[in-house]
């Protein structure tokens, strides 16, 4: 797609189009393929509306110098673009790429991280207005210059940037509303016809429009939309749903702050302490919103990554409230009754903290179980490991043992609080049999045995203690929630740990009444040169350290005792002595000093 929008651009800027553009009486463009592309490729992905503003800056500088339609070297002088003016269609794009510059400059003020200020917002509403300006003069040129596709496009581009400017200005809901509808009802149009990629774009933008026209009915009454179904409608993802996102934020801000004046306690285990700071009421108040989503009758329906995310939400809102209630604390002073009711404050937000910590740990460990069966995951992660379990168990032994010293820090301390101590410690009793079991199913992958049966075994005589005092508990008190779910896992556990425990004693005496012909087998295959290559330590080599090399079942190289043939050593030998000079010199002449044979008579006749 990139490719061929890239080689549309391309014979859009070539001057060399002219000839072709004066021939075809109507221009053709399709509108939303063009944005969505721009878009998605310069920064809007992320939601990087900067980046987006400098592409649609030096696109229309292209455009200009390709066209020769500058606007004046030294003194600026202001071109218009009229229907005469309209010879190519890369005049259209200057239209289009100028709203969408004043667009996106519009929602990147909107997007400040402290939102925008009185000066910024008009600022901001100035922009909408000049994209809006835009879009009508697109429309209108694409009426009269394109064909009617490319005109009923640009039509409802221009009903989405009005709608967009009465959305900001939090008035006419009604216009809006028909603005909305109206690009709606066009992109649902478009959809049905065209390739299988434009269909998928105008259903995408379709969706995107939603959640603006059901709010512009809640405003203008009707509908009956709770806060919850605003947030839900909310987490649409989408530039088109990035105006309403901040628009939401903003509503639901000045609700909480509202709401905020009537929380003037928080209550905790029998303990009530007032809220004095508007800000920690604030900040309590959203947790608590968001903690219904969590424990509310729509629960069970959101998935796993939906209330992870709303943890994480809850997390950064409790946070915020501890923050303010410390900066309150030092600011209090020497008045001790307002030291009181501040760190009250503090311990009790601190411990329902704690406590939706503990909740969130506990759906890491489903999600976790969930994935250890399965061989591969459906978007191709990797399978749990019974090692990450035991480190979530762990993680949840350490925040048991946390909120439990936590509630037991004060000196008065009221019945729940003993009672909330006394859960704390039977959820960490539960929580180390669990441990333990997977802890023994990570020896057992590993092929130890006897570890493997004697820590089921440990495993089962723990969840049998748990679930007993569970029983004696729920005997005292009222049976919670909790309680059952507990009971109920503690007695799947047992009787895992029993079945677990007789497969790891009957599968050790097997390998035990294997074990000699299995070694005799691997001693079988030793051999000096085996077929691997690749062997880190030969066994000569490791005569000094206790390690099996044939026993142990998650060895996959054959062992080798040594490398054979050897290898080639060297060693020292007499130095060779050459006499390089003997040849280059020149001895003296000796045969005067050589003694010479006397010859007899006969030897003279004869030589």
């Amino acid at each position: 797609m990139a490719k061929v929008n890239e080689a549309a651009a391309m014979e859009i800027d070539d001057p060399n189009s002219n000839i072709s553009d004066q021939i075809s009486p109507k221009f053709s463009i399709n509108v939303l393929q063009l944005l969505k592309s721009a878009q998605m490729q310069h920064g809007l992905r992320h939601g990087d509306y900067t980046r987006y503003r400098r592409y649609c800056t030096a696109r229309l500088r292209r455009l200009y110098k390709s066209l020769k339609f500058t606007h004046g070297r030294g003194k600026y002088t202001r071109k218009a673009i009229s229907e005469s003016t309209v010879t190519e269609v890369r005049f259209l794009h200057v239209v289009l790429y100028m709203a969408e510059r004043a667009w996106s400059h519009a929602m990147e003020k909107r997007q400040l991280p402290d939102g925008p200020n009185a000066r910024q917002r008009i600022y901001l509403i100035g922009r909408l207005r000049k994209a809006v300006k835009w879009a009508d003069l697109f429309s209108h040129l694409c009426s009269v210059k394109g064909d009617s596709r490319t005109s009923l496009e640009a039509e409802a581009y221009a009903s989405y940037m009005k709608g967009n400017l009465l959305f900001e200005q939090d008035r006419n809901w009604d216009t809006a509303l028909r603005n909305f509808k109206s690009a709606r009802s066009v992109y649902e149009e478009l959809g049905k016809y065209g390739d299988v990629e434009n269909q998928v774009l105008c259903r995408e933008r379709v969706e995107e429009l939603e959640p603006s026209i059901r709010y512009c009915l809640h405003k203008i009454g009707g509908s009956n939309l709770q806060a919850s179904e605003l947030l839900q409608i909310g987490e649409m993802e989408g530039p088109a749903s990035d105006l309403f996102k901040s628009k939401l934020e903003a509503a639901m801000a000045e609700a909480r702050s509202q709401q905020a004046a009537s929380l003037t306690e928080f209550h905790w285990l029998g303990n009530r302490f007032p809220i004095t700071n508007a800000k920690t009421r604030v900040a309590i108040l959203k947790a608590q919103e968001l903690e219904k989503d969590l424990h509310g009758p729509l629960a069970d329906s959101l998935s796993a990554e939906k209330r992870l995310v709303t943890f994480d939400k809850v997390f950064t809102a409790y946070h915020e409230a501890r923050s303010c209630i410390r900066s309150d604390l030092a600011s209090a002073g020497s008045a001790e009754n307002v030291k009181d009711d501040l760190n009250g404050l503090d311990k009790a937000v601190s411990a329902v903290l704690g406590q939706r910590t503990i909740e969130r740990n506990q759906l890491l460990v489903s999600i976790a179980k969930s994935k250890l069966t399965r061989r591969r995951d459906d978007k191709n992660e990797k399978v749990t490991k019974p090692e990450e379990l035991v480190r979530l168990y762990d993680l949840l032994l350490q925040n048991t043992a946390d909120l439990s010293d936590l509630v037991s820090s004060g000196r008065d301390r009221k019945p729940e609080e003993v009672t909330f101590a006394e859960e704390c410690e039977l959820k960490s009793l539960a929580f180390r049999a669990e441990r333990c079991f997977y802890l023994a199913r990570s020896y057992s992958l590993a092929g130890k045995r006897s570890e493997a049966y004697a820590l089921y075994c440990r495993a089962r005589s723990l969840a049998e203690n748990a679930l007993w005092k569970f029983q004696a508990h729920s005997k005292t008190d009222q049976v919670s929630i909790f309680n059952r779910v507990m009971i109920k896992e503690l007695k799947t556990l047992y009787d895992e740990c029993r079945s677990y425990s007789c497969i790891e004693h009957a599968t050790g005496i097997i390998e035990e009444v294997k074990a000699p012909e299995n070694l005799s087998k691997k001693i079988s295959t030793i051999s000096l040169t085996g077929a691997d290559k690749k062997v880190e330590k030969y066994l000569l080599e490791k005569l000094d350290l206790y390690e099996p090399a044939i026993s142990e079942s998650n060895v996959k190289a054959v062992p080798r005792i040594e490398p054979f043939p050897p290898a080639f050593q060297s060693i020292p030998r007499n130095p060779i002595v050459l006499d390089l000079a003997y040849n280059a010199i020149d001895f003296p002449s000796i045969e005067n000093r050589m003694k010479k044979d006397k010859k007899g008579f006969i030897s003279r006749l004869w030589g």
